[in-house]
């Protein structure tokens, strides 16, 4: 029996086109930084996949800085941009209270370690920054706030941000605003240049591309203190030999999304609708998280009274199913989804939840499986719980 694979939120399978152009790179020599033909060679390569990503997500080339993934693009913009502006006298830190712990993490060790005052901007029960909230953390002292982070739609419950509002009210107070677009680019349309953000993370194994390599989009002018410091790679912020193959790969992954997101986007959307209409009939009275509208279209989150979220993921693998919970692990023992619990839901529900994501593999029978055995899972796992 083949498995149904719902988590392309936490990974997606490589595109052909990205497996082609990483695999053309596998067996060459050459390091980039290099000055003899193999490192020119490799140098052209990473120029060209620079300038490939840059034209497909509406920037220049130049303010493509390429990392390791998401996790390490997310701490180079929030530490990087408050070293930045802390000596200016600047050092609050906004953060929605949903982001990913690539994000929220950094700031709380700049809170900790670095002087820093992290502030959480509260969402609404879809999990949803409003501008005026916002508004209301700028004025409240414009000249001390070091940056501005919020995700352009949430990994967990998919909730879509309204990012351009949001850089707006940054920008008319010239504060960087930074945005983890990992989850977005792909499923959703995404013009860095007419979106008024200084600063945008993406990964490359969210969109099509390889494990392992990434990208901080940063605008003309804003330059972050590096994380990382050697050979003066990417702009002097981002120093480490840059690995070519994982760099094709992870362009041609974007040129190929961002080329078929429409049609890409419709196809999930239509298929997201069916896996919640078929889980809400097979499940009376479960809840669907995250914004009914606005949301990413690959993107299904429900919490199922009566049941642990773990309890459910295992039993549905074993049926064939392969989805995630929104629940982090510490010492073996499950904590409540921060998301959910910033929404509003108590740790209860929280902890009852599930992620179904779509992706460019998925198909009607991926929703088929999950709908033959979903009721029955819930009723066993309900089970489990009164015993």
């Amino acid at each position: 029996m083949k498995s149904a694979y719902l988590d392309h939120a936490a990974t997606t399978p490589m595109l052909p086109e990205a497996i082609e152009a990483m695999t053309a790179q596998l067996g060459q020599v050459g390091n980039a930084s290099s000055l003899h033909a193999a490192g020119r060679r490799t140098r052209q390569v990473v120029e060209e996949s620079r300038e490939t990503i840059a034209a497909a997500l509406g920037v220049r080339p130049s303010e493509v800085v390429f990392t390791s993934g998401g996790t390490e693009a997310d701490n180079l913009a929030v530490k990087g941009l408050y070293w930045a502006r802390r000596a200016g006298g600047a050092d609050r830190i906004l953060i929605s209270a949903v982001e990913h712990h690539a994000a929220l993490d950094p700031a709380h060790w700049l809170s900790a370690h670095q002087g820093a005052t992290v502030e959480l901007l509260d969402v609404d029960e879809f999990g949803r920054v409003h501008p005026q909230t916002l508004r209301d953390a700028v004025e409240r002292d414009p000249a001390s706030v070091a940056l501005v982070s919020v995700m352009w739609a949430n990994n967990e419950v998919g909730t879509v941000q309204p990012v351009h509002e949001l850089a707006a009210i940054a920008k008319e107070h010239d504060i960087p605003f930074h945005t983890d677009a990992v989850q977005a680019v792909g499923q959703l349309p995404l013009v860095f240049a007419d979106s008024g953000i200084d600063a945008l993370t993406l990964s490359g194994h969210k969109v099509g591309g390889p494990m392992g390599v990434g990208a901080l989009l940063l605008a003309r002018g804003v330059d972050p203190v590096p994380v990382l410091h050697g050979g003066g790679q990417e702009r002097d912020i981002r120093s480490g030999t840059l690995d070519a193959p994982s760099v094709a790969g992870f362009a041609m992954a974007v040129r190929t999304a961002v080329a078929g997101q429409a049609e890409t986007s419709a196809r999930l959307t239509g298929l997201r609708d069916d896996l919640i209409r078929r889980v809400r009939e097979a499940v009376p009275g479960v809840i669907l998280n995250g914004d009914p509208v606005n949301r990413l279209p690959g993107n299904a989150h429900f919490s199922f009274p009566g049941c642990e979220g773990d309890a459910l993921l295992m039993l549905l693998d074993a049926k064939g199913v392969e989805c995630s919970t929104g629940s982090a692990c510490s010492a073996g023992v499950a904590q409540p989804s921060h998301v959910l619990l910033a929404m509003g839901a108590d740790g209860v529900r929280a902890r009852g939840s599930l992620r179904f994501s779509l992706g460019h593999t998925s198909t009607e029978a991926d929703v088929d499986r999950l709908a033959e055995v979903i009721g029955l899972v819930v009723e066993r796992a309900r089970r489990a719980g009164l015993s």
